[in-house]
């Protein structure tokens, strides 16, 4: 058997010393090269071409590499870099090419020890992306979720809003779990959750999974129940895994939290190398561009053991305040070699604690484009801080581009159209019943909506009709059904029907029984009177209010001060049926007076009790005059 670190001396040559214009090109040995590599600059320093000529360099050399890039260029740039006898090895993974989507489900074949790692993993990977609308409760329900469909073979990213909306469903995942902490959860925690408390714990959740599988350039991959990528056979056997992140394409909350799950998915492929002697353990380089994008609680760790499984890391930003405390502390703990292009004075000042007393502050803030300071670890000690210029991009095209997305496409893509039925069929929604199952959905909402809302049962004032309204009215008032609303409303605009006292639904009706008002007829007052003044011409004599005075069904005293000086009796009712000679001239005038003039409306007694006006209805400005008379040109009309 040939020996799988042949190259344990090999040098990846990456930049050439500038002291004195000595311009000696050097390079990291591998045992160097698995304790990590750390890059940090500005934007267009030349961060990037470093990494490219790094991974060129491993894929001329016949290693197993992964690059993740953030942006796109890199990952297109390398495609039509590859040599021609590594055609076959390389695994293009493009969200993008929707048409040809890989399949990558990150739940599928997880072994019992690694099942909480994986459900930790991907908390990190949430947390991270939604951190400004994270609670303990979304995480503690989410991470039950997954340890539940963790527990069921066959299950994708896809099952977690089923598993919180559709109880048939839920109750088939629980029934196979094994582990007794998280059943217990389901059959007893989450079971006793009311019907608003489980909708407000579970909304959050669903908003946020959902936002990200209702894309179906994420969804066609991550629904897959068989992935088409095995990410430890690509590191067992030294494959180029080429990752295209392509914020402009899919989104960058997509971008990053599906970086995020490729990277937890690398890490537990490397510790499942666990089973294979170290010695016969295969080095695989991964290069993360822009890694604080990808940078989970969960990376610290990645950092402190990947070595041990020949995870080789190599990663580069821009500026330290972009890592949480936690990675920085990982990053500056455990890295064995330390590159700085030019960055800004903050991280100068925080830098100068690495590159002391060799260089300031002011040397790392006023570096040239591609020139560098960096500690490089050598044979497993770090050197003194020194001064170096980057490599120049390798630029050996090969034009390997349309051949090497073929190859991939045919190897590890699957159509879009085969995938979606694929979906359908899981979600237990054929197409052609797609018609039936929308009809029960609205039937399902619509019932559901209906048995919220109270009822309350009453009969048609009208026609006595039976009906069921969502609202508690007032029985006490006349209450139509919608037939017969539309009639009363015609038969009062006509003036045919005689309108109730309430004006309508909802409004008391009239009151019988009450003889002496019968029987009295025009000489009671209407329940609502209005007062109406009239101009007249000044020519006409005043009338005194007393003789307009209107006689009460019932003797009461009106209040003091009004029509006179003090209190003064009310004459019985009229029993007579007859009217008054008064009356008879009083409503002839009224018939005049509403030909004559528009008139003008007043404040109304809110009761149908004699009126007593407390105050004359004269305006304020009027002279002095005596009390209970009509100024001239005025008159007093009821009706």
């Amino acid at each position: 058997m040939s020996n799988h670190h042949d190259h344990e001396q090999e040098v990846t040559y990456f930049a050439k010393t500038n002291f004195r214009n000595s311009m000696v090109k050097f390079g990291i040995k591998t045992d160097d090269r698995r304790r990590h590599v750390y890059v940090i600059g500005k934007t267009g320093m030349g961060k990037t071409t470093l990494l490219e000529n790094f991974i060129l360099s491993d894929i001329y050399a016949g290693h197993g590499c992964c690059y993740v890039d953030p942006h796109g260029d890199t990952a297109e740039k390398l495609v039509d870099y590859i040599p021609s006898w590594r055609i076959n090895d390389v695994v293009y993974f493009n969200p993008a090419d929707m048409d040809f989507p890989i399949g990558f489900n990150i739940l599928e074949a997880v072994s019992e020890r690694h099942k909480h790692l994986v459900a930790s993993g991907m908390m990190g990977v949430f947390k991270k992306i939604w951190e400004n609308m994270w609670s303990s409760r979304m995480e503690y329900i989410l991470n039950n979720t997954i340890l539940a469909l963790l527990d069921n073979p066959g299950q994708t990213l896809l099952g977690i809003n089923r598993m919180l909306s559709e109880q048939d469903f839920r109750n088939r995942m629980v029934g196979n779990v094994r582990d007794p902490v998280v059943k217990q959860f389901w059959l007893k925690e989450f079971a006793s959750y009311n019907d608003k408390y489980a909708q407000e714990a579970v909304a959050p959740i669903q908003n946020k999974i959902g936002q990200f599988l209702s894309a179906s350039v994420i969804r066609n991959m991550v629904a897959q129940v068989k992935s088409t990528i095995h990410i430890r056979n690509i590191m067992d056997e030294g494959k180029i895994f080429i990752i295209n992140l392509s914020k402009g394409r899919i989104g960058e909350d997509n971008s990053r939290l599906l970086g995020g799950l490729l990277i937890t998915k690398l890490q537990l492929s490397a510790m499942e190398r666990v089973d294979i002697p170290e010695s016969e353990r295969k080095d695989f380089y991964l290069y993360v561009d822009e890694f604080q994008n990808f940078a989970v609680e969960s990376f610290a760790g990645i950092l402190s053991e990947a070595r041990k499984y020949r995870l080789c890391l190599t990663m580069a930003h821009q500026y330290i305040a972009q890592l949480t405390d936690e990675v920085r502390e990982a990053v500056f703990g455990n890295v064995g070699t330390l590159i700085t292009y030019r960055v800004g004075s903050p991280d100068a000042l925080y830098m100068e604690k690495e590159f002391t007393p060799r260089f300031l502050p002011e040397d790392i803030i006023n570096l040239p484009k591609f020139n560098v300071y960096l500690k490089l670890l050598i044979d497993g000690v770090t050197s003194q801080p020194f001064s170096a210029i980057t490599l120049p991009p390798i630029s050996q095209r090969t034009e390997s581009a349309e051949r090497v997305i073929r190859v991939s496409r045919e190897r590890y893509a699957n159509p879009r159209a085969d995938i979606e039925q694929k979906i359908l069929a899981w979600s237990g929604m054929e197409e052609a019943d797609m018609d039936t199952l929308l009809a029960q959905a609205a039937e399902k909402k619509k019932a559901a909506k209906a048995a919220k809302k109270p009822k309350f049962e009453y009969n048609c004032t009208r026609c006595n009709k039976e009906m069921v309204l969502p609202v508690e009215l007032d029985r006490s008032r006349p209450i139509y059904c919608e037939e017969c609303i539309e009639i009363v409303r015609e038969e009062r605009k006509h003036g045919k029907g005689k309108k109730p006292e309430g004006g309508g639904r909802g409004l008391p009706p009239a009151r019988e029984g009450n003889t002496e008002e019968k029987s009295r007829g025009s000489q009671t007052p209407p329940a609502k009177t209005r007062t109406e003044i009239v101009e007249r011409p000044v020519a006409e004599k005043p009338v005194s209010l007393q003789t307009l005075k209107p006689k009460p069904a019932l003797p009461s005293n009106p209040p003091e001060g009004v029509g006179g000086d003090g209190p003064q009796d009310v004459p019985a009712a009229h029993t007579d049926s007859r009217p008054r000679q008064e009356d008879e001239h009083m409503q002839k005038k009224r018939k005049r007076n509403r030909k004559r003039k528009p008139k003008t409306e007043a404040t109304a007694p809110p009761k149908p009790e004699p009126i007593a006006p407390s105050k004359p209805s004269v305006p304020p400005q009027t002279p002095k005059q005596t009390s209970g008379t009509l100024r001239p040109g005025q008159s007093i009309t009821f009706d």
